[in-house]
């Protein structure tokens, strides 16, 4: 079956390509390193636990998002075959909140970690922190398959009422009722967005309030900085994750304002950023963790250039 294809879904679909591929390549590069790492040492921190997971589930979720958006631009009639769209949104619910609660959790690990309370339960989780870890991710991926089977059949159910309307004079009807009909879908994952980003907030708060706390320690007692550099880097990470986030969550209120404005410039620009996010943050992370640094700037050309110029 022959597309029709507009010069600007050409455009869309070439930007959205490069993003997608980058951002594959990112999080690809940050799941070998660490399953490496995994084989060499055989283990993992809690923190190389999270990451691994969080980098697995956002290669997956560009690979199922680049699909899904290749096909609605170009082939969009595909989707309307049973199961397809089911099934796509289903993987791309799952992959995304697995992406939202692993981030999460990263957050919340951080801030358990580094920042440093008196109180009794707070001492008692960093104690314990290590042992939670698993246990948060297992809850991660339960409660993200629970939201891709709702999401799975919330898209089954406009399928089977306009399963007579995908012909070619009122395709485009059916498609407005069932941009509709995915606005159950959105408020729920408007309500995974609000559960983790209040997690991510609460995280970036304790840690400056740790921070400011120790430093003012610091200055009485003349200790030294470690601690302090550890607090910042650990918040140079939330805080980045805290502006992209909420950037991606005002992007998923445009969108659902933009559902059905097919071709619209915001919407092209809500789908640049979401596109944008997963190979952003993961590559914050990797210049914040130096064995991954080291490791991202040994097989890129940049260094070995520099390396010729040096000599």
């Amino acid at each position: 079956q022959q597309s029709n294809v507009t010069s600007f879904s050409a455009t869309t679909v070439a930007i959205i390509t490069l993003e997608a591929f980058a951002g594959m390549w990112i999080n690809a590069f940050l799941v070998c390193v660490l399953c490496f790492a995994w084989v060499k040492k055989k283990t993992l921190n809690s923190n190389e636990k999270i990451v691994l997971l969080l980098g697995y589930s956002r290669l997956c979720s560009l690979c199922v998002s680049w699909a899904y958006s290749f096909l609605s631009i170009i082939y969009p009639k595909y989707l309307y075959v049973h199961t397809v769209l089911q099934l796509a949104v289903f993987f791309q619910s799952f992959f995304n909140y697995c992406n939202l609660w692993f981030s999460a959790c990263l957050c919340v690990f951080y801030c358990i970690k580094i920042a440093n309370f008196r109180n009794s339960y707070f001492i008692y989780l960093k104690v314990k922190i290590d042992r939670i870890v698993p246990w948060l991710l297992m809850g991660s991926v339960l409660l993200s398959l629970a939201i891709g089977i709702i999401a799975y059949d919330i898209a089954d159910k406009p399928h089977c009422n306009n399963h007579n309307s995908t012909g070619q004079g009122n395709f485009w009807e059916a498609n407005i009722k069932m941009d509709k009909h995915f606005f159950p879908s959105f408020f729920l994952a408007g309500f995974g967005y609000a559960a983790s980003f209040t997690a991510v907030i609460f995280s970036a708060v304790f840690l400056l309030f740790s921070l400011w706390r120790h430093k003012r320690t610091m200055q009485t007692n003349s200790m030294n900085s470690l601690s302090v550099d550890a607090h910042i880097r650990a918040m140079k990470s939330i805080l980045s994750f805290v502006v992209m986030y909420s950037i991606n969550f005002v992007c998923l209120v445009l969108k659902m304002v933009y559902v059905t404005k097919k071709g619209s410039p915001m919407t092209f620009l809500i789908v640049v950023f979401q596109y944008t996010f997963p190979g952003v943050h993961s590559l914050v992370l990797i210049f914040s963790n130096p064995k991954l640094e080291k490791t991202l700037l040994k097989i890129l050309p940049l260094e070995r250039s520099v390396k010729c110029k040096v000599c």
